[in-house]
């Protein structure tokens, strides 16, 4: 009987970008510099900007609604429970 675990499965994706020379070199040179792949330097700055520019999303304002005058005091159990079954 064969058993598969394909939810461990890590896939990843290679894809060719077009980066200006210059932009090119320093990335080497950081990436010699702190010992670490072009490939993770560049996901590691890919996932920095997408955070930021998360967190800068404004949420816009909530609703509001009126309530009017409540009908019962929530906090006495009995008079919620007779104004729940219409007593």
């Amino acid at each position: 009987m064969t058993y598969y675990h394909t939810y461990c499965m890590v896939f990843h994706m290679k894809t060719t970008l077009n980066i200006d020379d210059k932009i090119m070199k320093r990335l080497k040179e950081e990436s010699a510099r702190q010992g670490r792949t072009m490939s993770e330097l560049l996901e590691s700055a890919l996932r920095a900007m997408f955070r930021s520019q998360k967190s800068q999303t404004e949420l816009p304002p909530l609703r509001t609604f009126e309530g009017g005058i409540p009908r019962v005091n929530v906090a006495n159990r009995e008079a919620l429970e007779d104004f729940m079954e219409g007593r």
